[in-house]
């Protein structure tokens, strides 16, 4: 899979996680040059990170024909039970995938990394960055290959995604302002001789909280942290302290036995100020980075991904009237949504952190009225899905325009399918004028709902948003 390309690159991504690799694939798919570095060898590895996906990030990988593939491979929950009192039906959603999917990120990572070879990414595994310069034209990465010798790729442009540990954001001198939000958290995949009661478990005392979640094939992954026990990540994990945190937090152990994998780690809230810099643009764990509580961190990523890899294919393809300000954009519209999920994670790992009896009273308050709020609920549940993100449109906008399009019905088939030709839909009503709308940056695929009493116009993002809509026909 190695390759060295010439100079000739369009676009340099460094880091082959998840949102690297759906970055890079579309770029590829749009028919750009990519060229992807990876400073870790070319192997998949078993620890299991991330394993939320989420409705809003099926959604994407709909739009890429991956999301069905990756349905079958794991568990999908419709209901979320948090701190006792707490229950999100997820079904509710108004989404293909009213759930959030459980399966382990290296799942994610190896649908996305067969699409990225298939539309011709060259991956350089074993290459490190080493530093940075650009200019007025493009953007030269020093690297060291696999033996490391010296070597330079020009491009013009290049995207760091190379997580918390970014080494594109430390050699751009990029500030990533934040503080560690919890330590010594312990993480154990193990297997169980109870079964949950409900499909995810999370709940705490004051002085210690736990989670369960299935990852749907016998394993189990169960989280635990001690107010009373804060050490270094390097501290080796005891699995029978796992199991007594486990039963003061849940009441219960499960009869957990056999770990397969042990670890600790540590949560930073950080976020960088500006997700782009010259030619250079910062996404997923190398511009923000919070805590694990509702499972957003690669999610989040993926969006980013998803948001710029459509501009980037514009501009460089020359389809873009206004680049800059289309490239600009990215950071406008992501970076509220990365300060977004810093505080909504946060409240949620600082809930289960309370422990007065004062702040546990006013947890289960809080809690217990989410429940019967509906709107409350919904809200709830569309800042953790994804699903209820929508982007600041401009004064006079209509009120549709920045906002998330769930799958529709149309004449030709699924908005989402549609999608997967990496193009703006224009969905207009049957038998009626061309609209008259704005020139999209990008080609147009033309469509008409499938219900022929619907009169909206909509001009539907590469990435799922409106970026035009009208009333009447």
């Amino acid at each position: 899979m190695n390759g060295t390309p010439g100079t000739e690159i369009d676009v340099i991504v460094v880091g082959a996680g998840p949102t690297g690799l759906l970055l890079a694939g579309d770029l590829a798919a749009a028919g750009l040059e990519v060229a992807l570095v990876e400073r870790r060898p070319h192997e998949t590895s078993n620890l299991v990170r991330a394993f939320a996906v989420h409705a809003r990030t099926l959604e994407l990988l709909d739009a890429r024909d991956l999301a069905d593939e990756l349905v079958k491979r794991g568990t999908a929950l419709t209901r979320l039970n948090l701190f006792s009192k707490l229950s999100l039906d997820l079904s509710r959603l108004r989404s293909r995938f009213p759930f959030v999917l459980i399966t382990p990120q290296y799942e994610v990572e190896q649908l996305l990394e067969r699409r990225a070879v298939a539309a011709g990414v060259r991956f350089l595994y074993d290459t490190e960055l080493r530093g940075l310069r650009q200019d007025a034209d493009s953007v030269t990465a020093e690297v060291t290959g696999p033996d490391g010798a010296p070597e330079e790729l020009r491009a013009r442009y290049l995207v760091g995604a190379d997580g918390v540990r970014s080494a594109v954001r430390r050699t751009l001198g990029v500030p990533f302002p934040g503080e560690s939000v919890i330590s010594s958290i312990m993480l154990a995949d193990v297997r169980l001789t109870e079964e949950p009661e409900g499909a995810l478990m999370a709940s705490g005392t004051s002085d210690a909280f736990a989670f369960v979640v299935p990852f749907g094939d016998g394993w189990y992954r169960v989280g635990a942290w001690s107010r009373h026990r804060l050490v270094p990540d390097s501290e080796p994990v005891d699995f029978d302290e796992v199991r007594t945190l486990t039963r003061t937090a849940l009441g219960t152990d499960l009869g957990m036995h056999d770990p397969r994998w042990l670890s600790r780690f540590h949560s930073d809230e950080r976020q960088v100020p500006e997700y782009r810099k010259g030619r250079v643009f910062l996404a997923g764990d190398a511009a923000h980075v919070h805590s694990p509580a509702g499972g957003q961190g690669m999610n989040t990523g993926l969006q980013d991904a998803a948001n710029l890899s459509w501009k980037l294919a514009a501009v460089l393809r020359g389809e873009a009237p206004e680049p800059e300000a289309l490239l600009d954009s990215y950071h406008d519209e992501r970076h509220p949504v990365g300060a977004m999920v810093l505080r909504s994670s946060g409240a949620l790992i600082r809930m289960a952190m309370v422990h007065t009896p004062a702040m546990l009273a006013a947890r289960a308050l809080g809690t217990g009225l989410l429940n019967r709020i509906r709107p409350a609920s919904a809200k709830a549940m569309g800042m953790v899905s994804g699903t209820g993100i929508a982007y600041a449109a401009g004064r006079g906008a209509h009120r549709l325009t920045g906002r998330r399009v769930p799958d529709l019905a149309l004449a030709e088939g699924r908005l989402y399918e549609l999608l997967r030709e990496g193009a703006f839909v224009l969905v207009a009503p049957r038998g009626g004028a061309a609209p008259d709308v704005p020139t999209a940056p990008g080609r147009v695929i033309r469509a008409s709902w499938a219900n022929p009493t619907r009169r909206e116009t909509l001009l539907v993002r590469p990435d799922g948003y409106i970026a035009w809509a009208g009333s009447g026909s």
